[in-house]
């Protein structure tokens, strides 16, 4: 049998550490994956996969990962099922992260922010008051 998922996306908010009862180190976050067709005339969708991390990949992810920030998630596709507050049962799909990498490289990342900068360099905000300087 083979259980193998890969993911590259982007982390939709910053992850938390939490420990186990057990002092298991343990993390949970969600990944927007952009999809890789769109329907002629529509945005490219995007889904949203829930990624459960432990151990030392949880504390690698909590210290080195922040919202927005890209990531690849190799790992496992896990279901489990629980009963939420109302009685009724539920059921979950993850990916139960094995390995995970920096989805851009940090010089990227910092080009990209100083390429944004000095395209906004020389403008000014006008305040709106009808008193236009021409």
């Amino acid at each position: 049998m083979l259980n193998c998922a890969v993911i590259l996306g982007r982390l939709t908010a910053d992850p938390e550490l939490k420990h186990t009862p057990n002092e298991n180190a343990v993390t949970s976050f969600s990944v927007a994956v952009n999809r890789s067709y769109a329907k002629a005339g529509e945005e490219r969708q995007v889904d949203f996969i829930d990624v459960v991390a432990w151990r030392n990949t949880a504390e690698f992810i909590c210290k080195y990962f922040s919202k927005g920030q890209a990531i690849a998630v190799q790992g496992a596709i896990q279901t489990r099922t629980y009963t939420d507050s109302k009685g009724n049962k539920r059921k979950a799909v993850e990916i139960v992260a094995e390995k995970v990498n920096f989805g851009e490289r940090k010089q990227d990342k910092e080009e990209t922010a100083a390429s944004n900068h000095r395209r906004n360099e020389g403008f000014e905000e006008i305040l709106c008051d009808d008193d236009l300087p021409f």
